[in-house]
């Protein structure tokens, strides 16, 4: 039994938790520390401070406590949770190295990216220059996130680059830094993920309301409202080749939340309490929208109210790493709806001091409960605002239309001067105006991962491979582990098979081009061999694969994967061009005067760059923050720093650069620049992987045209993907890039010049024809 239970923070979410906690019959006393006026009358409240980790873990010991639950992001950041582990007592809420999954949106990024989740492009900028060049990037609507903490106000989402470049430089004033992405379509929800560290269990999905204004207008808020479930989200699904039909929430498990959990474990910072999922169900498939270290505010209050597990349990459960692998919750039948009721003038600079009447009468109606955020008791005993956001009230029902209207009945009942509430929450819901699922201009809907969503068909599904399980749709690769009966069973390796889907843009086009797959399959291995001539270790480790995929898949071992990609540069052209005409560098790297595209370098650079997630940019990178990002990222080697790493990355991929910008001379190409992919092996060997040296990887152009290009200043004509990027660009394809529309089908003549020229670059390049 939980004789007592220790709930940290002043608001609406602590008191939804409290309430919660009361409702489970092992819990004997629950306390809370601050509280605010509406906790108080409910519970035993103390008045410490708190962010005061060494305060509260002396009140836990204090008052006997048997678990301590953290409610605000503001104590998790602060380390609060440290502390109160360290002096014994289980805590349900992340350590702060943890936490920092809220606390910095950068770092969020990082993990995701190394987690290989589904977000939102982005790039972290630090000064105006900066921000103004991602805004413009990216365009309209701007999205600008202040990197730290915010209470979830610190984002700006705006038609007005003015309005958005403001708010970036006052974070910059600020001493802080922002995250600028692109900004993502479709409907948002929240899902709540409960982790002991290890395993994970998920809460009903809601939707929050962020705005201030009905129609969602005028700025962000910490929440307006919240509903839950979502019966939009109902027949939102995905089915892999396994045959499996995922919901929504499944998905999200499967691609969000394991993967960042199991990725901040191997961090050696295990995530223990809620991981808040901040999501949008765009038109490429879910993608994050932002994590948040703690239950949301006002989701929180209606998701708790149909909560029927019992809470205190399932949060020690969380605590003391005894949550299980197959843990499930049950539910209260029906719907919960809340409104959220703000003070004057919220969020800028909300009124203080108001007495509230009508909270008794409100908290008296049937299925309705008030819990309290905002609020105080003045010297004469009566109940006044002492915050933003002052109180939720909750409606429940059968139906999510007497959800809304019992929430909104209650409101009715309470008055002070100047509150505030937005009268629509959930109307789209209930009018059914929420539509996911679909691609705009196309009848069928593919994830950013090649995953079928709302069963529609991809192009190219992963074919099913005797003794191989799919683990991963790239967007031109197919990834496979070995089955339990596989011969490979026991070894540490994976089926690696290249598609013939072609992408561009951040898009993946229709239709693909016929034989890619063998055509760059077989050059990266002819590569692969020719360079292990040269001492050069690969990851490849066997090109008997099954029969369906003949020629255009490997076996290759699994590594620990280095987050970055090794570029090296023997010709100026591309970003590094464009880096160059604006500051005479690239990457940092100051190069001659005068050169121009296509102009041949004193000597190859090494110029690294971040290792997007699908659907985003890579960012080119200095060599000092490749070395900082390695040192955060390497753990397999304990005597590997990042200082290191790097050193042998950039030695190794110039080498690789110069014996194959040697080897493509002779042929008469061109190796203008590549890109490599490294990983470690368990003996910390650096090891070449992925696809190398293909048109795909690399910019190859005709020996024999580079030096009349170069001084007629014409760009030159690539082995590559030109053909497709020319006429999507072209008047002829309709296609606007900045539409967000899914680009047209590509025309036969492009798909069969596309085709030849990657058979040409392995012609010059190998001096054979491939048999296909």
């Amino acid at each position: 039994m939980i004789v007592k239970v220790l709930v940290v923070g002043p608001g609406g979410r602590e008191h939804a938790i409290i309430r919660a906690l009361q409702r489970d019959p092992s819990v004997e006393t629950v306390e809370a520390a601050p509280g605010n006026a509406g906790i108080a009358r409910d519970v035993l409240c103390h008045a410490v401070d708190a962010q005061d980790g060494q305060a509260v873990a002396a009140l836990a010991a204090e008052r006997s406590a048997d678990l301590v639950v953290i409610g605000p992001e503001a104590p998790l950041a602060a380390g609060v949770a440290d502390a109160v582990r360290a002096a014994g007592i289980p805590v349900f809420g992340p350590s702060k190295e943890a936490a920092a999954l809220e606390a910095s949106k950068a770092f969020a990024k990082e993990v995701m990216a190394a987690a290989g989740v589904p977000t939102a492009e982005a790039v972290h900028a630090a000064e105006i220059d900066q921000a103004a060049q991602a805004l413009d990037r990216f365009g309209a609507p701007y999205v600008v996130k202040d990197d730290g903490l915010a209470a979830g106000k610190g984002v700006v989402v705006t038609e007005d680059r003015a309005a958005a470049l403001a708010h970036a430089e006052a974070c910059f004033q600020a001493g802080g830094s922002v995250v600028i992405e692109e900004f993502l379509d479709g409907p948002e929800v929240s899902l709540f993920v409960l982790s002991d560290g290890e395993h994970l269990v998920p809460l009903s999905p809601a939707q929050d309301f962020k705005r201030i204004f009905d129609n969602d207008e005028g700025p962000n808020t910490g929440g307006m409202g919240a509903y839950t479930p979502l019966d939009w989200l109902e027949g939102y699904t995905e089915t892999h080749d396994d045959g499996v039909t995922r919901d929504f929430t499944q998905i999200v498990m499967d691609r969000v939340a394991a993967p960042t959990v199991a990725e901040m474990a191997r961090r050696g910072t295990p995530f223990v309490g809620v991981l808040y999922c901040g999501l949008a169900v765009t038109s490429r498939g879910v993608r994050v929208v932002e994590f948040n270290a703690r239950f949301g505010d006002p989701e929180t209050q209606a998701v708790l109210e149909r909560l029927q597990t019992p809470l205190g349990q399932l949060l020690l459960d969380c605590a003391t790493g005894s949550l299980g692998a197959d843990r499930q919750l049950t539910w209260r039948d029906g719907y919960a709806a809340d409104v959220v009721m703000a003070a004057q003038n919220y969020p800028e600079s909300p009124r203080k001091g108001d007495v509230i009447t009508g909270v008794e009468d409100a908290a008296a109606l049937e299925n309705v409960a008030v819990l309290h955020a905002g609020t105080a008791t003045d010297d004469d005993g009566s109940l006044v605002t002492a915050g933003g956001r002052v109180l939720a009230v909750v409606g429940t029902g059968s139906t999510l239309a007497e959800a809304v209207d019992r929430a909104y009945a209650g409101v009715k009942r309470i008055s002070w001067p100047g509150a505030q509430h937005r009268t629509d929450i959930a109307s789209k819901a209930l009018a059914g105006e929420i539509q996911v699922g679909y691609r705009a201009g196309g009848s069928t809907s593919e994830s950013g991962d090649g995953v079928v969503v709302s069963g529609s068909a991809p192009a190219e599904t992963a074919p099913e491979l005797p003794g191989w399980i799919h683990v991963n749709s790239g967007k031109v690769r197919e990834l496979y582990r070995p089955a339990p009966d596989s011969p490979w069973a026991d070894q540490s390796v994976l089926l690696m098979v290249a598609t013939d889907r072609i992408s561009a843009y951040d898009h993946v086009l229709e239709p693909g081009i016929p034989d890619k797959g063998i055509i760059l399959n077989q050059l990266s291995l002819w590569w692969f061999n020719k360079l292990a001539e040269a001492g050069i270790p690969n990851h490849v480790v066997s090109t008997e694969v099954p029969e369906q995929v003949a020629g255009r898949a490997i076996i290759v071992q699994e590594l620990d994967m280095v987050p970055a990609e090794a570029i090296v540069r023997g010709y100026l052209t591309g970003s590094g061009l464009a880096e160059y005409r604006e500051t005479g560098t690239v990457t940092g790297i100051e190069l001659p005067a005068g050169l121009t595209d296509g102009s041949r370098l004193p000597s190859p650079i090494f110029t690294p760059s971040t290792k997007a997630e699908q659907g985003d940019h890579d960012e080119n990178i200095s060599f000092a923050q490749l070395q900082e990002r390695l040192g955060a990222a390497c753990t397999l080697q304990a005597s590997t720093d990042g200082a290191d790493l790097a050193r042998r990355v950039r030695e190794l991929a110039l080498n690789i650069y110069t014996l194959a910008e040697e080897t493509a001379r002779e042929a008469g190409v061109i190796l203008a620049d590549t890109k490599f992919e490294f990983g470690l092996d368990a003996d910390g060997i650096l090891v070449l992987a992925d696809e190398v040296l293909t048109p795909d990887s690399s910019r190859f152009w005709p020996a024999e045209e580079w030096e009349r290009h170069v001084a007629q200043g014409k760009p030159q004509p690539s082995f590559d993907k030109q053909y497709v990027r020319n006429w999507l660009t072209s008047e002829a394809s309709g296609w606007d890039r900045a539409s967000g529309q899914v680009p047209p089908a590509l025309p036969s003549e492009v798909v069969a010049a596309t085709r030849e020229r990657y058979l040409d670059a392995y012609r010059r390049l190998t001096g054979s024809d491939l048999q296909l």
